[in-house]
């Protein structure tokens, strides 16, 4: 599908002391900033503390399962960095399956990793338990699962205890995720079998994912610190790391951090060969908007077309149900809360153009493509877009 016709633009980033100038390619009739008073679509997110997930997606699609597995709190051990994991997930897949559907994985970012501050231990010691920040993504697993996707959003706790500045460890974790889903989706065995439990019964479950999930159309999202991990396990200097058999084909970086090791060396989070896109918010009080320099990274080197979303007055943790008040420990880092967006408008904007992104990515399908380029205007908030076409 030929893209529609646009323009080049700068927008500026504040990025702490100093203002960069960002290129930014927009559609020309849209320029700078699109607009629409829409009505929101309605968001599920995550109740109390402990309470059962959502079993139904939002803005329309198929029935939807959930189910979780938990391989122990140190059931991995970080082959290089020595950090010891928990294998934990929340699954989000369509209740009919037929077919081969893609896998996406999610991984959430930088949090405490027990539900009382200041913990040091992990596993959590002292009547604490396991922060729950990946159950934080259920309203965009619900949505995603509807549309035709099997999602696991997996638990970071034991790195977020542990080497919480390595992207490595997020990647390497990752990675063991995808190697026992392709064991179960390819051989139905392996760790995962026999595994999955219902996510609000906690009743023994067996989901079809054998011979019904398609490991070489995968995609990925981490937010925060794992939007760097992400971009780390997706890049050309390591995806030679990736499983027997997987293929990742779409990377979603939310509200990611940005910073090189060593300054100015950005060869481990450099993704040439397969799309990503970025998704920053204007009043982001932790990460900022560097996230966007991603692009600027690849600009001039990608053979495929990458994308970004700026979504104004979108905060940090607003991303993430569980990060958010007044779920226990939430907090606002908005640094501009007189006119911030709601955690509804936030989630649900975000939301519509995740399943942009991956049904594009993952399906082909042409009518998402729209959403990405800003011909086709996220209802309800102000975004700036960006492309970054392949080069020539």
């Amino acid at each position: 599908m030929p893209m529609v016709q646009q323009a080049v633009h700068f927008f500026d980033l504040d990025n702490g002391p100093a203002m960069r100038r960002v290129p930014m390619v927009m559609n020309v009739r849209d320029r700078f900033s699109v607009r629409v008073m829409a009505a929101l679509p309605l968001v599920v997110g995550l109740p109390a503390a402990g309470a059962s997930a959502p079993a139904a997606a939002a803005g329309g699609g198929g029935p939807v399962a959930v189910a979780e597995y938990d391989l122990g709190d140190t059931a991995f051990t970080d082959p290089e960095s020595g950090t010891v994991s928990e294998l934990r997930a929340v699954v989000h897949y369509p209740r009919t399956t037929t077919g081969r559907l893609p896998l996406i994985l999610m991984a959430h970012g930088l949090w405490w990793q027990c539900d009382v501050k200041f913990v040091k231990d992990w596993p959590c010691a002292d009547g604490a338990h396991p922060f729950p920040s990946y159950r934080g993504y259920d309203y965009l697993g619900a949505t995603l699962a509807s549309r035709g996707f099997v999602v696991a959003s997996i638990s970071l706790n034991g790195i977020n205890r542990g080497t919480v500045s390595d992207p490595s460890d997020r990647a390497h974790l990752i990675n063991e995720h995808l190697r026992l889903w392709q064991r179960l989706a390819g051989h139905g065995d392996g760790p995962l079998a026999g595994r999955f439990v219902d996510a609000s019964t906690r009743q023994p479950v067996t989901p079809p994912f054998p011979g019904h999930v398609d490991m070489a159309r995968v995609g990925t999202l981490g937010h925060s610190r794992a939007g760097k991990g992400v971009m780390w396990q997706a890049s050309d200097e390591h995806r030679g790391e990736w499983p027997d058999g997987v293929g990742i084909k779409a990377v979603l970086g939310l509200a990611p951090v940005k910073f090189d090791d060593p300054e100015g060396d950005h060869s481990d989070t450099l993704a040439t060969t397969l799309p990503f896109t970025v998704v920053t918010g204007s009043c982001d009080g932790d990460s900022g908007e560097l996230g966007q320099e991603y692009l600027d990274d690849v600009a001039g080197q990608n053979t495929v077309t990458d994308f970004s979303i700026s979504l104004q007055k979108a905060n940090h943790n607003f991303f993430n149900v569980t990060w958010t008040p007044p779920y226990k420990l939430g907090e606002d880092d908005s640094t501009c809360p007189a006119e911030e967006l709601t955690p509804r408008q936030q989630q649900g904007a975000f939301t519509d153009y995740a399943v942009a992104f991956y049904r594009y990515e993952l399906y082909g399908d042409a009518t998402a493509l729209p959403v990405l380029t800003g011909k086709r205007p996220l209802p309800g908030v102000t975004a700036k877009v960006r492309v970054v076409p392949p080069k020539q």
